[in-house]
């Protein structure tokens, strides 16, 4: 049979972690003592802020896309691909540029530009 020779050193406890938040309790309660709670209230505020601005930012950015992303055909080429609303890009497929207005995709053309749509007419030979 063995006997343990630590004895009760073996039953120490590891208060390594706790010594952190037993010093922040500690300290609280000494600011709330001598009548600075205000600055204990503003303190666990700004944590609250810091912690809850991130997912606000992200559900705010989320609606602003929903809002302004446009995902539409190429006018030329007919691939289709998303942009913002407003904003202008080459369609990736034909290398058109393209202007991004009211949800749709409009061709970039210079003032006095005419499109012309061509049709394939057929060839017929005439014999002498």
């Amino acid at each position: 049979m063995k006997v343990n020779q630590n004895g009760i050193r073996s039953l120490q406890l590891n208060l390594s972690g706790f010594s952190f938040w037993l010093s922040l309790l500690a300290l609280t309660w000494l600011l709330g003592s001598i009548g600075l709670g205000w600055l204990v209230k503003s303190f666990m505020i700004l944590i609250g802020f810091i912690l809850i601005a991130p997912l606000l930012a992200f559900l705010g950015f989320r609606w602003w896309l929903k809002r302004n992303l446009v995902v539409d055909h190429c006018p030329v080429c007919g691939y289709e691909s998303a942009a913002i609303n407003g904003t202008q890009l080459r369609c990736p497929s034909c290398s058109e540029p393209l202007q991004v207005q009211k949800g749709h995709f409009h061709r970039l053309t210079p003032p006095g530009t005419v499109d012309v749509t061509a049709i394939e007419v057929p060839v017929k030979q005439i014999e002498d």
